[in-house]
């Protein structure tokens, strides 16, 4: 089976949670094995990360205690993208590179959070997408896709259609990187997604946008490898 690495943003876990919008994400998935693709879904930890990651940092909390913490709350989002799959998932979060590997051959659907302080969930999916030689790694997130600034604060924000990895680096690299602020993409991952010329797209997560994505329609922005 060919393999597709799908990062699911925060925003799919946000509150109160839309177990319609899960459902259709999670049947978009279940269609791809169906077409002899195993999808392996990275989720992130979102504002329930983020909540409890303010409150410790600001009682004092060290920043890997803080990833810890949100490496937490995705494995306990992807419990949810689990029990949406049904029969159709592998059962368990893996929390190692290694767990992942004996996870694929069961050649059902993989769904798991972080896996080290540190890294993004962004970083995370990125090795994975390397890791299991998936064709393509999709960042399914709450834009549609790489813009000039962020398109919520400035209106005159411009989107790419592609951008190569270098601009990509300069314009994440412009923002702090501490924990619970790995909002489109992070330096980490695009070194990965360079080293290993991944094809990447960034997109609006709609469970249509996925699905052309992964059969070559243009859609969001695509990162050039430079």
């Amino acid at each position: 089976m060919q393999r597709v690495v799908i990062k699911l943003s925060g925003s799919v876990f946000k509150q109160p949670f839309d177990s319609n919008y899960i459902k259709s994400l999670c049947e978009s998935f279940i269609s791809m094995l169906n077409d002899g693709i195993q999808p392996i879904i990275v989720s992130g930890g979102g504002e329930i990360a983020r909540s409890y990651i303010n409150i410790m940092r600001a009682l004092g909390a060290d920043e890997t205690t803080l990833d810890e913490i949100g490496i937490s709350v995705s494995r306990l989002n992807a419990k949810i993208i689990i029990s949406a799959l049904g029969d159709y998932a592998y059962p368990l979060v893996p929390t190692s590179m290694d767990e992942i590997s004996l996870a694929l051959t069961s050649g059902k659907i993989v769904v798991l959070g972080g896996l080290y302080p540190g890294h993004s969930t962004n970083a995370t999916a990125a090795l994975v997408a390397e890791k299991s030689n998936a064709f393509v790694f999709i960042n399914a997130t709450d834009v549609d896709g790489v813009y000039t600034a962020d398109p919520k604060v400035d209106k005159n924000a411009k989107k790419y259609d592609q951008i190569d990895t270098k601009t990509l680096f300069n314009l994440v690299t412009s923002s702090p990187i501490i924990a619970g602020s790995y909002d489109l993409f992070d330096p980490l991952a695009i070194k990965i997604i360079e080293r290993s010329k991944i094809r990447t797209k960034i997109i609006l997560c709609t469970p249509q946008n996925i699905l052309n994505s992964i059969k070559g329609v243009s859609v969001g922005t695509e990162i050039v490898i430079k």
